[in-house]
């Protein structure tokens, strides 16, 4: 596939994602049987997804409680200016941070929101005292416990028909 060609994925296509989302672990004879395929064009539907670009990586989803990081906190960081150099400082610093599960540059009132987790609010205090108010250009913090998670999931949401990929240059996905 050239990369300015578009690609089609069937149902099929379809099912194997979904099923790979769901369980990166599955073997291939596992997955050619839920998608009704036999286990050689299974395998090389997978790796022709891959090449295509499809996976972004495979990973082990760990129980943060289970390991003692039972506190989820979403933070909204402002800065003091939104210019490039002030930005790309702050996404380095926040990016060295391994407690800093995710973070969006965002529209509206604030321009970060984070989500960090940790094991108890004294660390979360540390955080914020030690690490986060000392990044360059910090200006305000507010801070959100999350009290129970209601849903959480990575599986992205699929059109079970297919859909056609993106033009490698086009701004948006065409979704059929």
């Amino acid at each position: 596939m050239t990369a300015h060609a578009r690609q089609r994925l069937d149902r099929t296509d379809i099912g194997i994602l979904n099923q790979l989302q769901q369980n990166a672990r599955i073997t291939n004879a596992e997955l050619a049987r839920a998608v009704n395929l036999s286990p050689t064009p299974c395998f090389n539907r997978v790796r022709a997804l891959e090449k295509a670009g499809l996976f972004k990586q495979h990973v082990t989803l760990l129980n943060p409680e289970a390991l003692g990081l039972s506190i989820n906190v979403f933070i909204q960081v402002s800065l003091e200016k939104q210019i490039k150099d002030a930005l790309a400082r702050f996404e380095q610093a926040i990016s060295e941070r391994p407690e800093v599960m995710e973070c969006y540059l965002m529209t509206g009132d604030a321009d970060y929101l984070l989500r960090v987790v940790l094991p108890d609010v004294a660390a979360l205090e540390r955080f914020i005292l030690e690490r986060l108010t000392k990044m360059p250009g910090v200006s305000n913090i507010r801070s959100s416990f999350a009290l129970k998670q209601v849903r959480y999931k990575t599986a992205l949401p699929l059109p079970a028909s297919g859909l056609t990929l993106p033009d490698q240059n086009a701004d948006e996905a065409e979704w059929t």
